[in-house]
């Protein structure tokens, strides 16, 4: 398995390619100064014989309780509720299918669940590419609104509460 760490300077960019171009571009254009220049988010990226094999970007976010289902409202104040948004998790052609995208999900749930204990959150927020919706629901992820068929290029925003989180952690080997 590839070592999981927050992204380098000096780690190389360039020759990522996941099979979607917008995913690879803000991987090399704009992961490095978001993170290094203008510190609006972090990426951790998975790192395998010295290659970049995969990465997500992470940054602290908020939530409107409206837009969580009567369930997952239940017992949480009604005003904006700190989370953690999975902005982008891509992985490398050549790594697909090999457990990459699992491994760093899992160490960005471990990650808002870090975030809970040291100063709070309520669960994990993803802005899902629509053809990954369904990879999200699988670990069980909530979409937060119905997706229509006028913006399919849109992010599908989804939920997975610290609780379920949790369980899931708890049954990941």
């Amino acid at each position: 398995m590839p070592e999981l760490r927050a992204l380098r300077p000096e780690d190389d960019r360039s020759a990522f390619r996941s099979g979607n171009p917008a995913l690879d571009y803000f991987f090399q254009q704009y992961a490095g100064q978001n993170q290094f220049r203008h510190h609006i988010g972090t990426t951790y990226v998975a790192v395998s014989d010295g290659r970049v094999v995969g990465y997500a970007t992470v940054s602290p976010a908020h939530l409107e309780c409206e837009k969580l289902n009567d369930s997952e409202r239940k017992r949480l104040p009604s005003y904006p509720l700190p989370v953690l948004r999975l902005a982008r998790l891509a992985t490398h052609e050549e790594a697909q299918g090999q457990g990459v995208g699992k491994a760093l999900l899992r160490h960005v749930c471990l990650l808002a669940t870090r975030m809970s204990a040291d100063f709070g959150c309520v669960g994990l927020l993803v802005d899902a590419k629509p053809e990954a919706a369904g990879y999200y629901e699988t670990f069980g992820f909530l979409r937060l609104e119905p997706v229509t068929g006028e913006a399919p290029m849109q992010p599908v925003p989804m939920f997975l509460s610290i609780r379920k989180l949790a369980r899931l952690l708890e049954g990941a080997p």
